[in-house]
């Protein structure tokens, strides 16, 4: 029995040390049509519910992929939304759950020390086949819980098109 656990385990482990052998890493990313409609259907979901927003979807290295901003938001939404995405990604987490976890006294409230991150929600990471392939983060909306909500409504719109 200890043998065919010890086979087994070498078999799983087989792929991962293959894979670290190679000169390169793969990875995936949106294509931009993806990620403009993201983007599109969170400011569609904001827009329904009355509200004037700007929403970003950058790739998973933080860089910005497309841009939406409806007529009347604020000139503030195209920083806000490019940092709650950029942090999202960087980060690894929904920017609102990193708000409650970096508040003064957490254990890292010093996130909020840095110059890019922005815990405040609205933020979301893009994942596909486990693996976070953008960012996406909304900013206008009179709340961070419903900024966070029209980012995942983005997500939602895309998902049939990401989920392999």
């Amino acid at each position: 029995m200890r043998n065919l656990m010890l086979a087994a385990a070498l078999i799983c482990a087989g792929p991962v040390m293959a894979q670290d052998d190679g000169a390169f890493v793969e990875f995936k990313v949106l294509k931009p049509e993806v990620a403009l409609a993201a983007a599109q259907a969170a400011l569609q979901n904001c827009r329904d519910n009355g509200y004037q927003v700007g929403v970003m979807v950058v790739d998973r290295f933080g860089l910005p992929q497309a841009y939406v901003r409806d007529r009347f938001a604020g000139p503030h939404v195209f920083e806000t939304a490019h940092r709650k995405a950029w942090t999202a990604v960087s980060f690894r987490t929904g920017t609102l759950e990193l708000g409650e976890i970096t508040a003064p006294g957490e254990m890292m409230s010093g996130i909020r020390d840095l110059s890019m991150p922005l815990a405040l929600g609205g933020g979301l990471p893009i994942e596909a086949d486990g693996s976070i392939v953008a960012g996406i983060g909304v900013s206008g909306a009179p709340g961070p819980d419903i900024d966070q909500d029209c980012a995942q409504a983005g997500i939602d719109a895309i998902f049939d098109e990401i989920a392999f």
